[in-house]
């Protein structure tokens, strides 16, 4: 069957059997030996990609890009520098500002980490235009929205 004569009913037996596989191999991939004993959430690993992806960013810009309040992510930013996994410093620009970035120390070993999802993202994602990258985030968005309900 051609992926244009697919019902959504075929679709959703697809990713039915797709996204199990596909959490599955995720889980698998090995936490490095330095992160093992830190218990890290989901929503640490979305902060440290940020952070490793785009670099030292502020709480508020960290913030924005979660999609949670400031003070979860300070919360998260205290609890991941206390175990010398986040550093944060002034804003050269602005010294009422801190600037949060990953330590130098702890880089290869989140970097090794989760630059292979990121590279698998970039490997399916490239092929297609930027509207056709934008349906298929809504639609995951839409997919977790309705798990939600």
């Amino acid at each position: 069957m051609s992926t244009e004569d697919m019902e959504v009913d075929d679709a959703v037996r697809a990713l039915l059997l797709l996204m199990p596989r596909m959490v599955g191999r995720a889980k698998r991939i090995k936490i490095p030996e330095e992160l093992q004993s830190l218990s890290l959430a989901p929503r640490h690993l979305s902060l440290l990609s940020y952070l490793l992806f785009d670099g030292p960013m502020t709480v508020n810009e960290l913030a924005e890009r979660l999609e949670v309040a400031p003070t979860t992510v300070s919360l998260m930013v205290g609890e991941l520098s206390k175990k010398d996994v986040l550093d944060r410093r002034e804003d050269e620009a602005d010294r009422r500002r801190r600037i949060v970035a990953i330590t130098e120390r702890m880089r290869p070993a989140i970097d090794g980490w989760l630059a292979q999802g990121a590279r698998a993202w970039q490997k399916a994602l490239a092929p297609l235009s930027p509207a056709e990258r934008r349906t298929f985030i809504d639609t995951l968005r839409a997919y977790e929205d309705g798990l939600t309900d």
